[in-house]
């Protein structure tokens, strides 16, 4: 049984295909990485299986099961979470209170969904800023305070929306020992950044797009290597870099 794959999905805003007949598949337990240059379609894709647009055609499978069309909140609970690219914490709430709706999506026990919480803040490193006001957190932490809602809806497969983009150096390196601590849990990660140096470290394979089309697909040497990711995306300083 295939764990999750998207078949020859379309997506059309008005005459603008977004997304164009794009394929591919995610094995458990694999960390895959899609890249392409802005407004290429990664988090049309994204809404895409989350349905938070839903297909003009094309069908995504996760775990045996159709899911294309299915309410985002069932998709939730199917054990798909995601994160956004622009981060909106509930700002007024405490970064535990934040993370205890999440975990709602799981339990209706007050007491389970703070345990639950509890467990997802420690292990993504927030414990400490658990009473603090969301809206006080840096931009790093409002980031890993998205990690850490998406890990409290226990998801099988975690999509991450360019969750490294504003860090610094330091930030960087404990977001991409996050990530790889989060597939030691068993979890799948689909990830879309722009930071090379994040999606070539962590990424089994990688999955390239360039206006809503598929231009590139294999390991990070393979990709980076493809004369259409060098020429649409990478450009060539990165390739004789």
């Amino acid at each position: 049984m295939t764990f999750f794959e998207v078949k020859h999905l379309v997506k059309h805003f008005g005459g603008l295909a977004a997304v164009n007949d794009v394929s591919f598949r995610v094995r458990q337990n694999e960390i895959f990485g899609l890249i392409g240059p802005n407004g290429s379609g990664k988090t049309t894709l994204f809404n895409l299986i989350s349905n938070f647009h839903r297909p003009d055609s094309g069908t995504v499978h996760f775990n045996g099961q159709d899911i294309t069309g299915m309410k985002p909140h069932r998709i939730c609970k199917a054990g798909i979470g995601r994160t956004f690219q622009v981060v909106k914490p509930l700002g007024r709430m405490t970064v535990l209170d934040n993370v205890v709706a999440a975990a709602f999506s799981k339990t209706s026990s007050k007491k389970k969904a703070v345990d639950l919480a509890m467990d997802m803040l420690a292990l993504c490193g927030l414990t400490h800023r658990k009473d603090v006001l969301a809206s006080r957190l840096s931009i790093g932490e409002r980031k890993r305070l998205e990690i850490t809602r998406a890990m409290a809806t226990q998801p099988k497969l975690l999509l991450l929306d360019e969750t490294a983009a504003g860090l610094n150096p330091s930030e960087l390196e404990e977001a991409i020992l996050l990530i790889k601590k989060i597939r030691e849990k068993g979890i799948s990660i689909i990830i879309v950044e722009h930071i090379m140096r994040v999606i070539m470290t962590i990424s089994d394979r990688i999955h390239a797009i360039n206006f809503g089309q598929t231009i590139a697909e294999g390991t990070p040497q393979e990709v980076a290597d493809d004369p259409d990711v060098i020429e649409a995306y990478l450009g060539e300083d990165y390739a004789r870099g």
